[in-house]
């Protein structure tokens, strides 16, 4: 992974990064188009989520996962409840997730969170984020 060009950091809940572990994919702002369209195969890919469960208050401000997009375009799933939302056809992409542990925000410094206010841009559900920044992740998470 030392040759990565791009790099993107999604914003999900810790449950629902695992059960996107657990399948091998991501999905993004509920499973709109626009976010995992921008990614492309071979980008680093790493999830930071601002808490444990979905709609929960209490922070947990942690990075849970990371990987590496393994196709070439976005996929419809299957349809699914999104509770309130309804029924959606989610777009999803497919990515091959390193084994890792949690890493606290604070316990790795990253140009990302150098920046003022850096958490602000996190609510639009994935930003772009430096090679650097990734790997200094990927490094941080390995699991030896």
């Amino acid at each position: 992974m030392t040759d990565l060009q791009r790099a993107w950091l999604g914003v999900v809940s810790a449950d629902h990064t695992q059960r996107a572990v657990e399948g091998g994919f991501i999905q993004l702002n509920h499973g709109k188009r626009y976010g995992v369209a921008r990614l492309r195969q071979g980008d680093g890919f790493v999830i930071y989520s601002p808490t444990e469960h979905y709609r929960e208050k209490r922070p947990l401000r942690a990075f849970t996962a990371l990987g590496v997009v393994a196709d070439e375009a976005p996929y419809q799933a299957e349809p699914m409840s999104m509770g309130e939302r309804g029924i959606v056809q989610p777009w999803r992409r497919r990515i091959e997730f390193l084994p890792v542990h949690r890493a606290d925000v604070h316990e790795v410094e990253l140009e990302l969170t150098r920046r003022p206010n850096w958490g602000y841009q996190l609510r639009r559900g994935l930003v772009p984020l430096e090679p650097e920044d990734f790997e200094a992740l990927r490094e941080a998470m390995s699991i030896p």
